[in-house]
């Protein structure tokens, strides 16, 4: 039997590539949509999932499991960008980053364990980001919740280690996705101490996802760490530059690397 594999957010950009990909490698993949009516042309199944209400998590792993009696890997892919000076983002955009790319995940952890505990096996991979490693200026919240979850994820690595589950994250850089188009932007205000620099570092960022790799170089990294038998604690795809960023945070003085930053953003 092939094996059955649930991917949060896979019907568009990282979460399609990586179902597109396994589903030509043999596995049975099922993905998923706030609004599965609107991907008819999809490869692969998309079940009904918004991973801010629990009730859809419940419904959608009971779902698969009717069909398949098992999820042998979870790929936590749903989550949402959102961009802004820390002084003017809203308290309920705040909020509600962190229910998507943190809260969400970790909820659709908890519903899936109870099935591979049965089952004595399992591959949870949380996907991240490189943004997670670093507080970026203009995406501290984005990178406040991705880096919560990859935390995380060591954690339940420790404590599911009795129950033959493994879990991993990996953190990609820039990719080529519409993700630029669907996260939260704090508008840039007229009156704003940060308008100048902040509308810059906004066109930055656009500009970086546009010029992003091809999303099939996760789907390809994912398919490796499937395939391997002890799955590391932490993986990283993207650009060099921006792997390489992660090791020069470790080995530099602080404010030094700050200065980098600082530097690259133009502030």
């Amino acid at each position: 039997m092939s094996k059955v594999v649930l991917i949060t957010g896979g019907s568009s950009g990282i979460g399609k590539s990586i179902g597109d990909y396994l589903l030509e490698k043999g596995y049975s993949v099922y993905g998923t949509s706030r609004n599965p009516e609107k991907y008819p042309d999809s490869k692969f199944p998309i079940v009904a999932l918004d991973v801010t209400k629990i009730e859809t998590i419940t419904h959608c792993i009971t779902e698969v499991l009717k069909l398949e009696d098992k999820i042998d890997i979870l790929i936590n892919n749903a989550g949402v960008g959102i961009t802004g000076p820390l002084e003017e983002v809203p308290d309920a955009e705040i909020k509600r980053n962190f229910e998507t790319n943190f809260f969400g995940p970790v909820n659709v952890v908890k519903a899936v364990l109870p099935s591979m505990r049965s089952q004595n096996s399992g591959l949870i991979i949380n996907i991240t980001s490189i943004a997670g490693y670093m507080g970026l200026p203009f995406r501290g919240v984005y990178s406040a919740s991705k880096s919560a979850l990859s935390i995380v994820t060591e954690t339940f690595r420790m404590e599911l280690k009795d129950f033959n589950i493994e879990i991993t994250d990996v953190a990609p850089g820039d990719f080529a996705t519409n993700i630029a188009a669907s996260r939260y932007h704090s508008p840039v205000l007229e009156d704003s101490p940060y308008k100048e620099k902040y509308g810059h570092s906004l066109k930055m960022m656009d500009e970086h996802v546009d010029e992003g790799s091809d999303p099939k170089q996760m789907a390809k990294a994912i398919y490796n760490i499937i395939t391997t038998d002890k799955p590391k604690v932490h993986y990283k795809v993207g650009a060099f530059m921006q792997k390489f960023s992660i090791t020069l945070k470790r080995i530099l003085p602080s404010k030094v690397y700050e200065k980098l930053l600082m530097n690259h953003y133009k502030l």
